[in-house]
């Protein structure tokens, strides 16, 4: 048994200080760059010391015991004598994804501001029906181009985050099924085949360009991956799943509200109409049920913005109806959705509690001579039925589908 021992056995030098373990406590987690040492032929693709039986890391010795011990225990403890800028060299801090976000949405909304928009007069050259070629005056709105090099700045980050979570992830498939990932594709190729289109003159490609500017919209939905940042954006998503019949009751609910109160306001309207008045609409804002709808739906949610209002008394009367019952139709399934985000919102904050990891952590099987070995009489027995209350359960990322999983909800090794 010795020999399987020793044979197991992996020696890292890191910054002159060596550290061994066994191959099975770096295989605890998998896709990462330790876990590498323990495949074959890793002695070709790193720095191995044939000579001394070592691997070569030029880091910091200190932190990467707490490295090491994060690979053996699955919990990362930062050491009380070693600065945090130190520590966060080891570490991906996920700040600088959070910092471009903001910024990316803060560009898009102050593009379509008239402060950062100049009008541009252009004289382009129009092929005429006789054959001939005519000057035409042609004016564009231009944005400023300091936006475009800053939003030119956020995309090559989101490039680069992207290209790097598609490498390091195990499982590309469900990289592709994940909706936050498909949410980064679909906000960062409009950029890209905008510049490239920009050049060309052809009338399609014009075409083309212009349908991506009205596309832009999609870079809005860069805001839902501050999800990956904020326990509180979570739970509101969980709790938006877990009231899906809820929703689909109240929009139920108001459909046939607004169906009911846009015909009874269509009618009542016609009551007080002017005999001479063949339509009998020309008193009245309601000249048709569909017309009715708006007003139907503005008045059930309580907005009320005042652009169409009941002109007669049975109008009116109609109209205090159709209020009445928007606040109980809403009020019925909210306590339902209230009750499903306490509940969401109370377990993040017990699990924010609790002594957990953010990184799948694979247990190391026992060694021969441990006393937790298959065999040994002092291998300790686990009661079963153990940890099965959920708030125990340690929360695990989805590395499969996030690639680089954010580690205490900010970094991850780059180990």
């Amino acid at each position: 048994m010795g020999w399987q021992a020793e044979r197991d056995k992996v020696v890292i030098n890191v910054g002159g200080v060596r550290h061994e373990t066994y191959r099975s406590t770096l295989q605890t987690l998998p896709g990462t760059r330790l876990a590498g040492l323990a495949e074959p032929g890793a002695a070709a693709r790193f720095d191995y010391d044939s000579a001394a039986g070592e691997f070569f890391f030029d880091r910091h010795p200190a932190v990467f015991a707490y490295v090491l011990n994060y690979y053996r225990t699955g919990k990362l403890h930062c050491p009380a004598d070693v600065c945090g800028p130190l520590f966060e060299e080891e570490l991906y801090v996920a700040f600088a994804s959070l910092f471009f976000i903001l910024i990316s949405i803060t560009t898009f909304c102050l593009e379509t501001h008239e402060a950062f928009n100049r009008v541009i007069n252009k004289t382009e050259t129009v092929a005429a029906g006789n054959g001939t070629a005519a000057p035409v005056a042609v004016v564009e709105v231009e944005t400023e181009p300091f936006l475009t090099y800053v939003e030119g700045t956020c995309v090559v980050w989101f490039t680069f985050e992207f290209l790097m979570r598609v490498s390091f992830c195990p499982d590309k498939r469900d990289f592709v099924k994940s909706s936050l990932n498909i949410i980064d594709f679909v906000a960062i190729l409009p950029f890209y085949l905008e510049v490239g289109l920009r050049g060309l003159s052809s009338k399609a490609a014009k075409d083309v360009l212009g349908f991506l500017r009205v596309v832009r919209f999609v870079r809005i939905l860069r805001i839902f991956k501050l999800t990956r940042h904020f326990v509180g954006l979570r739970v509101l998503g969980h709790t938006l799943r877990a009231s899906t019949n809820e929703f689909l009751l109240l929009v139920i609910f108001l459909a046939l509200g607004v169906l009911i109160f846009a015909t009874m306001i269509y009618y009542a309207e016609r009551i007080g109409a002017d005999p001479d008045d063949v339509t009998g609409s020309r008193h009245t804002y309601f000249k048709n049920i569909p017309i009715g709808f708006w007003w139907a739906v503005v008045t059930m949610t309580t907005l009320g913005y005042g652009d169409m209002y009941p002109m007669t008394w049975s109008g009116m009367l109609v109209g205090a109806l159709c209020a009445l019952a928007g606040v109980l139709t809403i009020a019925m399934p909210v306590p339902v959705i209230v009750n499903n985000f306490g509940m969401y919102y109370s377990l993040a904050m017990a699990k924010q509690k609790l002594p957990k990891k953010k990184n799948k952590h694979i247990p190391r099987p026992p060694q021969p001579g441990s006393p937790g070995y298959a065999g040994s009489p002092r291998a300790p027995r686990r009661p079963p039925g153990r940890d099965a209350c959920p708030l125990a359960q340690e929360e695990v990322v989805e590395i499969n589908r996030g690639g680089l999983a954010p580690l205490r909800g900010q970094a991850v090794f780059l180990w």
